[in-house]
Formats: C-alpha cells, structure tokens, sequence
C-alpha cells in the first residue's frame, strides 16, 4: 500500500500488516575512461539495452564493494584490462531514471585486453576516431568530453573505504586490480 509512514514526507510502498516500509532508492553506476598511449578504451556491449553500441567499461556497483573497486571490477569484467584509477572524473545524477554514475579517470597497466562476456569487442580509439554516433549512452559522451577538459587538471583525492571501517567490516585493503583469471591475457 502507498502511504505517507510516520516522520516521513512522501508515500513509500508499506505493508498494512506488520509497517515495513519498501524504499526505493537510486542505483549506483561506476565505470572509467581507461587510456593507453592517448587512446581510450571502449567496449561494443554484448547485451541489451544498446547492444552493438560502444561505451567506456561501467555498470552498477555491487553491495559490498566500494565504488573505486566496482570501477575496477567492471574494466576487468567487460574488457579484460588491469587498470589504475587517478581521481574521480565525473559524477552524473540522474534522477529522472533513478540513477547516480561515479566515472573515474583510469590508466591501463599494459597494452592486454580482451572482450569480457558482457562484450563484444574491445578497442582502443583515438580521439578523432571515437564512434561518437555509435556511442551507446548520453554518460558515455559526457565522460569522454569531461575527461578531455580535465585531462591535465587534478581530480578528486581515492579515499577509498575508510580505515576504521575496513577493520570494523573484517576487510583488508582493495588490490588496485582483481587477479586475472588463468589464461586470460
């Protein structure tokens, strides 16, 4: 039932039995515009929505991660490549579809990639050879022009996961880079 529940503001799915109240909250998206040798990764998504459209590596973090490591992950999950992020590029609300995206500036660590499961190709672009209409989402336009802009300017400080709460959470620190799987290239 869509009620307005005690000390709040605005109607939340409730259950008229037992008051627990359902809240729908934004989805977080982290990606990185990951460059080698002034060229910028993107990757021909697998999968729908924009399936055979390109897009830097992103999609929604996971629980229990931070966002630097989702960030991470979803490089290694849709291109293969190990990277290194140097600061927090972007961060995009997007209300209209409930969503909040966190792009960080990335730099590979070798030249080694591959298409993960969720893609279909993985490529190196330089910048006059971005498929700029074949660009699966409006975020991926935005991060490659923001990163043009701010490409010799300092971005935000990694913090990461506080300490404190590492040790409270039993979590030693975040490899910059998930291992790569054996054979994988």
């Amino acid at each position: 039932m869509l009620r307005v529940p005690d000390g709040d503001d605005r109607p939340r799915l409730t259950c008229p039995d037992c008051g627990y109240v359902a809240y729908e909250n934004p989805r977080i998206v982290v990606g990185a515009i990951c460059v080698w040798d002034g060229r910028f990764l993107l990757c021909q998504r697998a999968i729908e929505p924009r399936k055979g459209f390109w897009t830097p590596p992103s999609g929604f973090l996971e629980m229990n991660e931070s966002t630097e490591e989702g960030a991470i992950r979803e490089v290694w999950e849709e291109a293969r490549a190990e990277v290194e992020l140097d600061g927090l590029l972007a961060l995009y609300s997007i209300p209209a579809i409930g969503q909040v995206h966190l792009i960080y500036r990335a730099h590979l660590k070798h030249p080694g990639f591959e298409a993960g499961p969720e893609s279909l190709d993985v490529r190196l672009f330089a910048w006059d050879d971005i498929p700029w209409d074949d660009l699966a989402f409006p975020n991926a336009r935005w991060s490659l022009e923001h990163w043009r802009q701010m490409q010799d300017e300092p971005l935000a400080s990694l913090m990461g996961v506080p300490e404190e709460w590492r040790h409270r959470l039993g979590r030693e620190p975040a490899p910059s880079s998930p291992s790569a799987p054996k054979g994988a290239t």
